[in-house]
C-alpha cells in the first residue's frame, strides 16, 4: 500500500491508528495516540509519504484547520466529498452523476476535473435535524 523506504513498526503503528480512525483526522489526534513512539516529525513525514502514495487526503476547512482522511487505494472514479461545516464530517460519496458533471465541465468549461479532492461544504443531515 505505502510504496517505496521500507516498514518500521512505528510506521505500521501509526498506519493501523490511522486507519482506526475511520473518518478525518488532525496531526494532533494521531499525535496524542502514539507520542509514546513517534514524534511529531515522524508523523508529519510518514503524513506527506502517505499523500505522495495517494492513500490519504488532505483537507484544510474554512477556519483554516488541516484535516486528513485514509482512502486507501480508492479506486471509484465516481465520487466527491460533502463536508460538513457544522461538525466537520467529511462523507464520501460514489455517484454516476459525477461522471456527467465531469463531461459538462470538461466539454462546456475546458477544464478536467480531479474527483479525489472534490468537495462540496454545507451542512449534514444530522446537524440539520433530519
Amino acid at each position: 500500500m505505502i510504496r517505496g523506504n521500507y516498514n518500521t513498526k512505528q510506521k505500521n503503528k501509526i498506519l493501523n491508528i490511522i486507519k482506526e480512525f475511520g473518518k478525518e483526522f488532525t496531526v494532533k489526534e494521531v499525535y496524542d495516540k502514539v507520542c509514546d513512539y513517534a514524534s511529531l516529525t515522524t508523523i508529519y513525514r510518514f503524513i506527506d509519504k502517505m499523500m505522495c502514495d495517494e492513500v490519504l487526503n488532505k483537507y484544510v476547512d474554512l477556519d483554516g484547520n488541516t484535516y486528513y482522511q485514509f482512502i486507501g487505494n480508492c479506486t471509484c472514479n465516481n465520487h466527491f466529498y460533502l463536508k460538513c461545516n457544522r461538525c466537520g464530517k467529511l462523507i464520501h460519496v460514489n455517484c454516476d452523476c459525477v461522471e456527467e458533471l465531469n463531461r459538462h465541465i470538461n466539454e462546456q468549461h475546458g477544464f478536467v476535473p480531479n474527483n479525489k479532492k472534490f468537495i462540496i461544504n454545507g451542512i449534514c443531515r444530522d446537524c440539520k435535524g433530519e
